[in-house]
């Protein structure tokens, strides 16, 4: 029992997908359509761009990019909306839950090292904000997106065409809340930066680019897959498993629940006069109760309206620390550091949050 309770406090999303996949089984009984309801390229595809981003970190890609930008940064405020941009520009590509993995712990250690962990609070709010942000820009920035785009079927030009005002908007605004850091000058020493290994990010970057044909649809998922392992195997078989796999299986359980709830008439019906017209905001407040990604998940299979269920619950992944995977994420690694004050650090996430997301949404009623 006591793996059991530490197993739902570690996977508590997966806990509760599996609960409910298992709970809508008994009113859809398992025949041959399930198969029909797994979107196994999503899945391919989130397994590949996981498995070659571990790889990029092992290479050190990442930290060695941090320890050069913000090495050369002269005061607080300029250190600080370094570490946060690093965390918007980088979600684009390597997901908003590696972004804050990588650059969070970063940010504790420079902060430290400059006698600045009084200014760690904002700076990691900050980042956490900015990860949410700057991923929803791409399809590859973060799970629902990569969902969405493929359950869409959307063009590159509707994709970007929907997210890149918001999330514009969204670099201006995380710009104005860095500027308020201290422009107090520091002096710091980093030391030598982290030696990357160039083979494996040639490889890796090479893999990278696989994935994006086929984000792009230019190359099937399974070729595309089939690329990546045989790459990884013969390189570095242990990546493989560097993959969340917890995360691929909560996929596959809201696939299931999602797929049973369209197969009962009556839920369907109500679902869709639900959404009808209040896509964005469905998308929004589910976010906040369930997260992003599974709100996406739920909800894309009973409205056909792509652009406004994809800003819903990218928006949607501020608000609450559960709105996003990610937040919760920002908020452990914080917790983790030495002399933590959780209390404060919800005051101002809750506070920078909430006011972002009404801005955004404020926003998003001009342009749906």
């Amino acid at each position: 029992m006591e793996h059991i309770r530490a197993f739902v406090r570690r996977e508590p999303v997966l806990t509760i997908a599996a609960i409910a996949a298992a709970v809508s089984c008994f009113f859809v009984p398992p025949d041959g359509a399930y198969l029909g309801y797994i979107d196994f390229r999503t899945l391919a595809l989130l397994y590949a761009l996981m498995t070659v981003v571990a790889g990029l970190g092992k290479a050190n890609a990442f930290t060695a990019l941090a320890h050069g930008l913000c090495g050369r940064a002269g005061s607080m405020r300029a250190i600080g909306l370094m570490l946060v941009r690093l965390c918007f520009f980088s979600s684009m590509l390597i997901t908003n839950d590696v972004a804050l993995l990588t650059f969070v712990p970063f940010a504790v250690v420079v902060l430290t090292m400059a006698d600045r962990r009084q200014d760690l609070i904002r700076v990691v709010v900050l980042q956490t904000v900015a990860a949410n942000l700057g991923s929803m820009l791409t399809p590859v920035g973060n799970p629902q997106n990569l969902y969405l785009h493929s359950y869409y079927d959307m063009s590159a030009a509707d994709f970007f065409g929907a997210t890149g005002p918001i999330w514009a908007a969204s670099l201006v605004l995380i710009g104005g809340c860095c500027m308020t850091l201290s422009g107090d000058a520091i002096r710091h020493q980093l030391g030598e930066g982290p030696q990357v290994d160039k083979r494996a990010l040639a490889v890796y970057a090479a893999l990278f680019c696989l994935c994006l044909t086929t984000v792009l649809r230019v190359l099937a998922w399974p070729i595309m897959l089939a690329g990546v392992v045989a790459a990884v195997l013969l390189f570095d078989r242990g990546t493989l498993l560097k993959a969340d796999f917890m995360l691929l299986l909560t996929f596959v359980a809201f696939f299931i629940f999602a797929g049973n709830l369209a197969r009962i008439e009556a839920v369907d019906r109500l679902l869709k006069a639900l959404l009808t017209g209040r896509e964005y905001l469905t998308g929004l407040l589910t976010s906040q109760v369930i997260s992003n990604v599974p709100a996406a998940l739920l909800l894309s299979g009973f409205t056909d309206n792509a652009r406004a269920l994809l800003l819903g619950v990218n928006v949607g992944g501020l608000g609450t620390p559960i709105a996003s995977l990610a937040s919760l994420i920002g908020l452990k690694l914080y917790a983790r550091s030495e002399g933590a004050h959780t209390g404060k650090f919800l005051l101002l996430f809750t506070a920078v949050n909430l006011a972002l997301l009404l801005l955004l949404s404020l926003m998003a009623a001009l342009i749906l």
